[in-house]
């Protein structure tokens, strides 16, 4: 009997794709010179933290709706400045581009810009347009 139609082929994006490359970003942004002052303040259970942000994601790019939280209310009381995305950003797409099937990087890598331009618009980093921080003046 062949089940190749029961098992996701090499190039399929998968759960345990996610969840590597939440552990390795992860493992990156806790010694990142930016980024990690603010995850290890915020995050006192590593393996938790991962765990929920693989259903995150999973959630995201797979459609389990296995992800339960709200990420906004997660992020508003954490010292978060709109630089800070432009690195998480960067190490996502690094990570990605490290562990993902190659057919898959720029989606997930474009849900995670689409979910920074939230993440920042939401809590008052940026205007709508996403060209400069809200309260400062244009020239």
């Amino acid at each position: 009997m062949n089940d190749t139609h029961d098992t996701p082929s090499d190039d399929t994006l998968t759960q345990a794709h996610l969840a590597t490359l939440v552990d390795r970003f992860y493992e990156k942004v806790r010694v990142e010179p930016e980024l990690g002052p603010v995850f290890n303040a915020a995050i006192d259970d590593w393996p938790e933290h991962k765990r929920m942000l693989t259903e995150f994601w999973s959630s995201v790019a797979l459609g389990t709706r296995s992800y339960r939280g709200n990420p906004m209310s997660a992020h508003r009381p954490h010292p978060i400045r709109a630089e800070h995305f432009d690195r998480w950003l960067a190490l996502w797409r690094e990570t990605a581009r490290e562990v993902l099937p190659a057919e898959h990087v720029e989606r997930v890598c474009g849900y995670a810009d689409r979910i920074g331009y939230s993440l920042r618009y939401g809590l008052g980093l940026m205007d709508k347009t996403g060209t400069r921080p809200l309260g400062l003046p244009t020239v």
